[in-house]
């Protein structure tokens, strides 16, 4: 191990000690958000300190066995100890180097998933469906819950764009790589020569800002028009006949949010302030990283959502994710929400750039 690495985990086990002294403390109990947050850390960190205890308990397993090598009558025995301690050294290290890794402060956050038909017409919001139909699927295998907050749907069933909001643990963290641009290569129902026709969607996966000043973003209310429309779609007699959809637009920006899921105008706009918060912060985040994207393009969450990053080929039953080079033949079963295995190779693309870098760094 890197002197650099270890003497990272000798600091973090200081921190340990701080915080058995400060959880110690009756006082402390006293501000639950606090305490909340002190003993989130120290679940963390304890983890991490007994991982890195085991590290250095085989090091010196590893230290014994190889002295007992010289030992005619223990040579074999050390030997086998010697295997043994140097995979499990290496299993280890490759732990504790991932958990150094560092996390996206959004990744525990709920999220909001909008899915729009791009280039494509009726087939493009046919397949905007086939894609929120799988967000839902996936969300349901996770245990998650899920509201749509707007909709349109087009003429022939499909939608013209459908925003949700899926509630959950770690939700973000699975889903923000889905954001870009989805094309789909398929015969549409309508394709009487049975062509194979190519159309696109756009996927924007948003974390959801705190409800206390959006995660640090303050809305004017000066800068805010507020309209309320009757909600489209099915809802029953009361939203055909009640003006409680709202949409709110951030004026400097022209960022627009709406919500016409809830029969409750009040509901429905604090819905729709929250939707606009997590685009304002996405706008800010874009904005803060658009130096480093136009130097080099990351391997995943480039944050250019104009990037082709999957297509979905009908023909061959076969999915490919263009980031990572991922070839998968069970097109229809991951459209059934058996999106597991997807996500969990761009995460690990992700932590092997990452892992890279702190080499480097090094």
């Amino acid at each position: 191990m890197q002197e650099s690495l270890r003497q990272q985990f000798y600091r973090i086990t200081l921190r340990l000690r701080e915080l058995d002294a400060t959880l110690a403390d009756p006082q402390v109990a006293e501000d639950m958000n606090r305490y909340r947050k002190l003993t989130r850390e120290h679940a963390e960190i304890n983890a991490l300190v007994e991982r890195f205890t085991q590290y250095e308990q085989r090091e010196s397993d590893y230290a014994c066995a190889v002295q007992l090598l010289a030992d005619p009558e223990m040579a074999e025995m050390a030997r086998d100890e010697v295997d043994s301690a140097r995979v499990d050294l290496e299993r280890l290290h490759g732990e504790l180097q991932t958990a150094l890794l560092p996390r996206d402060p959004d990744d525990a956050r709920n999220a909001f998933v909008e899915v729009r038909a791009g280039t494509g017409g009726d087939e493009s919001a046919l397949f905007a469906a086939d894609l929120v139909r799988m967000y839902l699927r996936f969300a349901e295998r996770q245990g998650w819950r899920v509201e749509v907050l707007s909709e349109s749907i087009s003429d022939l069933g499909g939608y013209k764009d459908c925003v949700l909001r899926v509630e959950g643990a770690e939700v973000y963290a699975q889903l923000k790589f889905e954001s870009g641009g989805h094309r789909v290569q398929r015969i549409p129902t309508t394709e009487a020569q049975g062509r194979i026709h190519t159309s696109a969607c756009t996927v924007a996966v948003l974390p959801e800002a705190d409800s206390d000043a959006a995660h640090g973003l303050t809305l004017n209310p000066a800068e805010l028009r507020i309209d309320t429309f009757r909600a489209s779609g099915a809802g029953g007699q009361h939203v055909n006949k009640t003006d409680s959809a709202i949409r709110i637009t951030h004026l400097p920006t022209g960022i627009v949010a709406e919500c016409q899921d809830d029969r409750s105008q009040h509901r429905n706009k604090a819905k729709a302030m929250a939707v606009l918060a997590a685009r304002l912060k996405e706008k800010e985040r874009s904005e803060r990283t658009a130096k480093e994207a136009a130097t080099r393009k990351g391997l995943i969450g480039s944050g250019d959502r104009s990037d082709r990053i999957r297509t979905y080929h009908f023909p061959q039953g076969r999915l490919t994710d263009h980031r990572i080079n991922l070839h998968l033949h069970k097109l229809q079963s991951v459209l059934d929400g058996d999106l597991g295995e997807v996500i969990a190779a761009l995460r690990a693309a992700r932590a092997a750039q990452q892992l890279a870098a702190l080499e480097g760094s090094g």
